[in-house]
């Protein structure tokens, strides 16, 4: 009788988990027992915090994990706080983090960041990102070139918001002052709130931003775009030039996001987070999402995305080098 109800029961167990869309795990695969952390290296609003928990959402909507997953701010020092967090998990499998350029940035830029994105486990891929030239609404700024006619003419006296130093506006700044030989000043803040509530407020003349942190801003009339940052048009933006269609010849990168682990993740836990990915990227509320949010899907796997990062690297410290920064590795 005992053995019937032990059997009873593990039937009622694997039927319960089809049912909900998750599939028992052979004997030895990983599955997650405990809640999962998805640490961010930014603060509320921003744009990998806002992905972090779009991700977390379609994944609890769709009941694609047996636990929560919970996302954690280590915002500070661009990525090197999360990186450090993400670095003493060694072989944890239960944390997770959502990577952007700026992982690999920090460490060619700065000597204190140590930690590079192939220290740790890469997952997967999972987006491009273009980026927005903006101005507030009321903003005299008509076209990117207004903008700079006014640098020229006032050095270092105009002002763009951003994160820190080495974040992809700061040197989109950068490129953008060294091919025209002008300068603005750059204000740094935490978040990507603040950033916006600085421009809205008239503190700052200028923002480059993912268009995933201002949608609704740009749809109510509150911001406006003079130039996107990318080699096509988006869709939602085809009467706004890119920066060549603007007359402004600057090699720039895009901006990618991806998820990442601690250093010596086990193999059939990396395999379970591909498999997830697998799931999430194919769910038709990603491919809603990647629409609305004006991104390019691009997911791998983590052995492409392994690779990726190698060749990923490469490219931007080249561009760091020809923009004039000290690329310090």
């Amino acid at each position: 009788m005992k053995r019937q109800l032990n059997r009873r029961h593990a039937l009622g167990c694997a039927l319960a988990l089809a049912i909900s869309g998750i599939t028992p795990a052979l004997a030895g695969e990983f599955v997650p027992t405990r809640p999962l952390e998805l640490v961010v290296h930014g603060g509320p609003g921003s744009g990998n915090d806002l992905l972090a928990r779009a991700v977390v959402a379609m994944i609890d909507q769709a009941k694609l994990s047996p636990v929560r997953i919970q996302v954690v701010n280590k915002p500070g020092g661009g990525s090197t706080n999360a990186s450090s967090y993400l670095l003493s998990r060694k072989g944890d499998p239960n944390t997770l983090g959502i990577f952007t350029s700026v992982w690999i940035i920090d460490p060619l830029l700065q000597e204190a960041a140590t930690t590079r994105l192939n220290d740790l486990t890469p997952v997967a891929r999972l987006i491009f990102e273009p980026a927005l030239v903006t101005v507030r609404a009321d903003s005299p700024f008509q076209s990117l070139g207004d903008f700079i006619a006014a640098a020229k003419a006032k050095p270092d006296q105009l002002k763009q918001s951003g994160g820190n130093a080495s974040s992809r506006e700061n040197i989109l700044r950068q490129q953008l002052m060294g091919a025209t030989k002008t300068s603005w000043a750059f204000v740094s803040f935490p978040s990507g709130g603040e950033r916006l509530s600085a421009l809205l407020g008239g503190h700052v003349d200028i923002m480059i931003l993912d268009p995933s942190e201002a949608t609704e801003l740009i749809r109510g009339g509150k911001i406006r775009v003079l130039a996107q940052i990318g080699e096509k048009r988006l869709p939602a933006f085809k009467d706004v030039p890119t920066l060549a269609e603007a007359g402004f010849d600057v090699a720039t990168f895009a901006q990618t996001r991806g998820i990442l682990g601690p250093p010596d993740m086990a193999p059939d836990v990396i395999a379970y987070y591909d498999r997830l990915v697998a799931k999430l990227v194919a769910l038709p509320a990603w491919q809603k999402y990647i629409e609305e949010n004006h991104f390019i899907s691009a997911p791998l796997s983590s052995a492409e995305t392994r690779k990726f990062v190698v060749d990923y690297e490469n490219q931007i410290r080249d561009l760091l080098t020809q923009a004039g920064m000290k690329v310090v590795r």
